[in-house]
């Protein structure tokens, strides 16, 4: 699906001079990045899950 991504002149000037530096092209880069930031976001749910099981492993017992 298309979409138009307006950044900031400072985030734009930084993803063009990596692009450059790497011979990738931005939309690679931001893709990536996009992907990136949902795992570490998904990664981090998944820590806390695992939290609160060991933690609360009596009451969640209990619950059942």
């Amino acid at each position: 699906m298309a979409m138009t991504l307006r950044l900031p002149d400072d985030l734009d000037a930084k993803l063009t001079a990596r692009a450059e530096r790497t011979g990738r092209s931005k939309q690679t880069l931001a893709i990536e990045a996009i992907r990136e930031a949902e795992a570490r976001a998904e990664l981090n749910v998944h820590d806390i899950l695992a939290e609160l099981t060991d933690t609360d492993a009596e009451i969640l017992d209990y619950l059942k």
